[in-house]
This record gives C-alpha cells, structure tokens and sequence, in this order.
C-alpha cells in the first residue's frame, strides 16, 4: 500500500499538521497529473515511496532546520516540496526550465499552505540570492550542475555546513571523478529498507 504511512514510518514525530500535509500530498500530485504530467503515470502509484520518501532521504542526513535551500530541476516539486512540510521554519525556493512544472508546484504549495516555498520559471543561472544547500534529484552530470550553482552557496561560516546534496542513483564513479573535488557518497539503504532505495544514493559536496 502507497501512502503517507511510509513516511509517518521513517519520521515518527510528525506534527498533526505535517501529516495531514504528507496524507493531502498524494492526493494532490495524482489530480495534478491528471492535467499536466509532472510524474509518470506508473510512479504515481507508487508516489510516496519513489518521489516522496525518496526525497526526504535528504532530511535524514542533513538537518535543513533554519536554513535557505534552492532546489535546481525540481520538476513537480522534488524534492523541495517534501522537504518544506518537514522543515516550515527552513526557506526554500524552487525553479526549474519548465513552465507547467513550477505551474504544478505553485498549486501545490498553495493547496497545503506552505509560505516556506517560492517556485520560478527559470534556469539555476539566473536565480538571485545565495542558499545554504542546493538540493536536487537526478538533474544532470555533477561537473555541469556544479558549474551552473557555484555561485550560489554561502561557504561564509567555517562553523556551519554547506554545500550541494544530490539524489542519484547507479554507479557514478565515472561521473564523480570528473569534478576533481572532495565528496560523500552514502546509500539511501542505510536510512530507507525498501528494495527501491538499494542503487539509490545521497552525494554531498562540501562548500
């Protein structure tokens, strides 16, 4: 059974409000996809644990708690939607290339009251300000991501963590190793039982 269960189940001190944001989540994105396909239709079934648990793999290895977060590709919301109902005090803003996308987030947002959440059509380049963590699922190699967001981390503060948490999957030795930098790599595994999460990964790259 897909439903907002499974995350309850990995993230046992929701808030009311948290889960009934978590229970209307599904709900909104299957109506929403109905219109504009953001998801394809066979994950839709199985959205909570292939988008939404998925994505929240994120808040198991780093605390957003206060922080300002941009969200590159976010397609229909992923993984800044989920992280913004688990982190209200934290900033988020969403953008991606693609109109109808950000249309879907903007709804989203709106239907569950989520004032932590800004989306904009455009490309990372151009999103102004600087964030804490850039966050992102699957959006393309690491060399050519790093090079559209370099500029917008602040690295200020030697006491605190920041840097780019990306969700990824398969083997990316090949693809790590073009960024000639230091990062972590940890398996989603470790934190999620479900076989889907086994090739699954969180890359951490320091700033």
């Amino acid at each position: 059974m897909d439903s907002s269960a499974i995350v309850e189940k990995y993230f046992p001190q929701l808030s009311a409000q948290q889960k009934a944001q978590f229970q209307e989540l599904g709900n909104l994105y299957a109506e929403w996809n109905e219109k504009i396909n953001v998801i394809s239709r066979k994950d839709i079934e199985n959205i909570y644990e292939k988008h939404i648990l998925h994505a929240l793999a994120i808040a198991k290895f780093q605390n957003l708690s206060g922080k300002k977060i941009l969200d590159v590709g976010t397609g229909g919301g992923f993984p800044g939607i989920p992280l913004a109902i688990l982190f209200p005090d934290a900033q988020f803003t969403l953008v991606d290339s693609i109109g109808k996308k950000i249309k879907v987030v903007k709804a989203v947002a709106e239907s569950l009251g989520l004032e932590n959440v800004e989306a904009y059509h455009q490309r990372a380049e151009k999103t102004k300000g600087k964030f804490d963590f850039v966050v992102s699922r699957a959006v393309t190699r690491m060399k050519s991501f790093l090079h559209w967001i370099n500029q917008k981390i602040q690295a200020d503060n030697p006491e605190d963590s920041s840097g780019v948490i990306a969700l990824k999957g398969g083997d990316l030795e090949d693809e790590m190793a073009e960024i000639k930098r230091m990062y972590q790599e940890v398996s989603i595994s470790e934190y999620f039982s479900e076989a889907f999460f086994d090739t699954k990964k969180i890359i951490f790259i320091p700033f």
